[in-house]
């Protein structure tokens, strides 16, 4: 089975392959009971439209470089997620983002030259296969209604992508972003522990702007999220704090 053309096969995926009517047409697809590969992906893309959810549970942040993209962050440290238990489910009542319950589908272009998107897996994932059990992802060689979801699922997640970037291309323009840095200190009698490799929106640049670029920025409903990538930088200290309590938070390591 050939594989999707991918240069830098993107976060969790180990290998796509594009779904097919003819060589998988007997095969299902099963629910991913347990993700133990989650135990150490400290951070994991959002897109707009999740930023309300999200912030209840994850500080937002943005990825340092060019061509930066939200992140919500499940530790503060790399190889940390306080979030997915040993047995690789997620904690009960906290929000799973939606690129990791699209996974292990995504849509890929299958060709360079071409715009159309293809339904492609990660056969790693075994969650799809000739399996007895499991949704039937086609009936008679046409789709089934599992794979319509699918498809309908990876559609939408396509579109706050774009609605993503032009969100991000609006900080860029704007200069709003700049390099992050947040503190915890559980013990005042100790120096405090410092994050940094990030990136954060500038307060004062926002309080700074135009009243036009505002208005804008309103009107396009960029404004809130903006508002709800501050507010949600508040549960960097209960990620902290779930550190700490599961002996992940290496005493001396993270001290400037």
């Amino acid at each position: 089975m050939a594989s999707a053309p991918q240069n830098v096969l993107p976060l969790l995926y180990k290998d796509l392959i594009p779904l097919s009517s003819v060589e998988h047409a007997t095969w299902k697809a099963r629910a991913i009971e347990s993700a133990p590969w989650l135990k150490e992906q400290h951070a994991i893309p959002v897109t707009v439209d999740e930023f309300g959810q999200a912030q209840r549970f994850y500080p937002i942040i943005f990825s340092a470089g060019e061509n930066p993209v939200p992140l919500a962050l499940m530790g503060l440290n790399e190889g940390v997620n306080v979030f997915v238990g040993e047995d690789g489910r997620f904690s009960e009542n906290v929000y799973v983002p939606a690129y990791i319950r699209r996974y292990p589908f995504m849509l890929a272009k299958l060709r360079p030259d071409s715009d159309e998107m293809s339904v492609c897996f990660d056969p790693t994932a075994e969650a799809i296969g000739p399996f007895e059990e499991g949704d039937a992802l086609f009936n008679d060689g046409q789709p089934s209604e599992a794979t319509k979801q699918i498809l309908g699922f990876c559609e939408q997640f396509e579109q706050a992508g774009q609605r993503t970037q032009a969100f991000m291309q609006e900080l860029a323009d704007s200069g709003l972003l700049m390099d992050g840095e947040m503190s915890v200190q559980p013990d005042p009698e100790k120096p405090p522990f410092v994050y940094r490799g990030f990136q954060m929106v500038n307060e004062e640049a926002l309080r700074d702007l135009r009243g036009d670029q505002l208005r804008k920025m309103n009107q396009s409903g960029f404004l809130a999220l903006v508002y709800a990538h501050l507010l949600s930088m508040g549960q960097m200290r209960e990620v902290f704090g779930r550190q700490l309590t599961q002996g992940k938070v290496a005493v001396d390591e993270f001290r400037p």
